[in-house]
């Protein structure tokens, strides 16, 4: 059995109820199928939802962490009771569920898939989320028979918003919201809310099922829009048990600038790497998505010819996100750099150290990406790198068990510059405009926390360029400068930049400008994407300054924390 927490020998000794002791109580289909998954043993949550709910149509709010099998506990009563009822006229969705990120819908998507394979005439489970494929996949939603439907806040509320696509949701007869708390920490609230005033009342009968890890104040307030007022509250979380963060060895690393960050980074993994050469798999999370290509384009020069180098960020396309998870989750050993799209929620089997470069948003933000690791029961460990002005996250984050690194890395940083630089400059300079533009974008938000004025922000940003190996700071067109209210700021290469066609490329990347005013390089039209657009979440989250908001922006369709460009 392939859960994150559970295997079928733990799950055999912790004599735990088998799925064919349901026969007679759920659609034999369906157990069919989970034999034909490999799913043996109930889970605690799948148990306690199946044998301790008055009904497979009761509402219920579950309590149950990530990675326990949540997702099949709470497809089996919806899809038993649709199968057994069979009122929702074709074309109609039945059984509609959030998910606070793309990711985490497909693969919901696919479990559904799977759970259904064994009937007699299969039944379509649709996904809608923020990308590239909006036109295409509504067209599919419109012309199909979308029994379930996978969704992301803002892509369901743009479908909602029009009264045509809406009409599709006039027979729900199961509302789910998974991973509930995690979209409220995200700041999903007003579009779950305009979701539930969209949607028919609560009074046409509805069930409303709720799976959230922890109750924070916020749910509060959602629940009673969801569940009716008896509803049943199930738990498998142990007020006792140790959090899995506490499980974790965590450690910083004070960098004395900027510029040292990249032959810091090379010279911890390396550190990293020599206690487990052979299986050493390691995810690196960075602040923003541009920030994440360019680390990954460095490392894979640095060290691509020893060992697999991944990437996940809002830029790549969701052919491409897909494949890469599928890949990362079946490697014994690499280097995933990464985005907040996987901050949250995804399992990534023994990911024995995770690496945070930059500030997190928050502290939430901190303990959810060290979350990625010691998965299973399997040990693990996190290190935060931060610069000499970032390091205050470690006092207002005290209650947080971080340890100075044991080992001191200056020396072997040191020691690596010179192979760092030569592989940076084999960058491309795109990929570092990109880059340069994002940092500004990010940490223009925490400028009283950094004890910085412009003009200073601008100085830290242009050692952040000659890291990179830049002769002088990339180009911003003049209108991202004012979007990001830097205008007159020494310092900046300002100009104007024409940006032709609209084109975005699969891997994310732009078009080099044409025209330039002020000298310098080419710069990147998309330079200013991480003030001017969001894109897979927007600048409204974790504290990252206002974002769009509205019917079809992208602010709620990608990772929570608000991904930069």
């Amino acid at each position: 059995m392939a859960t994150a927490l559970y295997s079928t020998a733990t799950l055999k000794e912790q004599n735990a109820q088998t799925y064919k002791s349901m026969a007679g109580r759920l659609q034999q289909p369906l157990l069919n199928a989970l034999d034909k998954m490999g799913y043996e043993y109930m889970t605690p949550v799948q148990q306690k939802v199946l044998t301790e709910m008055p009904s497979f149509k009761s509402d219920c709010l579950v309590q149950a962490k990530t990675g326990t099998g949540k997702t099949i506990a709470f497809l089996l009563p919806a899809l038993h009771s649709l199968l057994t009822e069979q009122t929702v006229p074709a074309g109609q969705v039945g059984i509609l569920i959030v998910s606070p990120t793309r990711e985490l819908a497909l693969q919901i998507a696919q479990e559904c898939d799977q759970l259904t394979t064994q009937l007699p005439k299969r039944i379509e489970c649709h996904t809608a989320f923020g990308g590239t494929k909006k036109e295409q996949n509504l067209k599919a939603f419109l012309n199909g028979k979308p029994t379930v439907l996978v969704a992301t806040p803002g892509r369901l509320n743009d479908y909602l918003s029009d009264q045509y696509v809406a009409q599709k949701f006039q027979n729900v007869r199961t509302v789910i919201l998974d991973e509930a708390d995690t979209m409220l920490e995200a700041g999903f609230l007003p579009a779950i809310t305009q979701i539930l005033r969209s949607l028919p009342p609560k009074a046409n009968g509805w069930q409303g099922m709720c799976f959230s890890a922890t109750m924070p104040e916020k749910i509060k307030s959602v629940l009673g829009k969801v569940l009716k007022p008896n509803y049943t509250h199930l738990t498998t979380v142990d007020k006792n048990e140790v959090p899995t963060i506490d499980q974790v060895t965590q450690y910083s690393v004070v960098t004395p600038s900027i510029s040292d960050t990249f032959s810091s980074l090379y010279a911890l993994i390396e550190q990293e790497r020599q206690q487990s050469p052979e299986n050493f798999k390691a995810i690196i999370f960075g602040t923003t998505a541009n920030g994440v290509a360019l680390m990954h384009d460095l490392f894979q020069r640095l060290v691509g010819g020893q060992m697999n180098v991944y990437q996940l960020q809002s830029r790549l396309n969701q052919n491409v996100r897909t494949k890469t998870t599928e890949e990362f989750k079946k490697a014994s050993s690499g280097l995933m750099f990464a985005s907040d799209v996987i901050g949250r929620g995804m399992d990534f089997p023994n990911v024995g150290l995770v690496v945070q470069v930059g500030l997190p948003s928050n502290g939430e933000q901190y303990v959810h990406r060290v979350g990625r690791t010691a998965r299973a029961g399997t040990d693990g460990r996190a290190v935060i790198m931060l610069t000499e002005r970032e390091k205050y996250f470690l006092h207002v984050n005290k209650h947080l068990p971080i340890q100075p690194y044991p080992k001191k890395i200056s020396p072997i940083a040191t020691q690596a510059a010179p192979a760092v630089d030569q592989a940076m400059a084999q960058v491309d300079e795109k990929t570092k405009s990109k880059a340069y533009s994002a940092w500004l974008g990010f940490h223009k938000s925490f400028l009283k926390q950094l004890r910085l004025d412009p003009a200073g922000l601008v100085a830290e940003a242009n050692q952040y360029a000659a890291a990179m190996g830049c002769p002088e700071p990339p180009m911003i067109d003049k209108m991202v400068v004012g979007k990001m209210g830097l205008r007159g700021v020494q310092g900046l290469n300002v100009g104007v930049v024409d940006k032709g066609p609209s084109r975005r490329p699969q891997n994310g990347g732009g078009r080099p400008a044409t025209r330039q005013a002020g000298g310098g390089r080419n710069a990147d039209p998309n330079a200013g994407a991480p003030i001017g657009r969001a894109n897979g979440g927007g600048r409204g989250r974790g504290g990252m300054g206002p974002g769009r908001r509205g019917g079809r922006s992208k602010q709620h369709q990608g990772a929570p924390g608000g991904e930069m460009q």
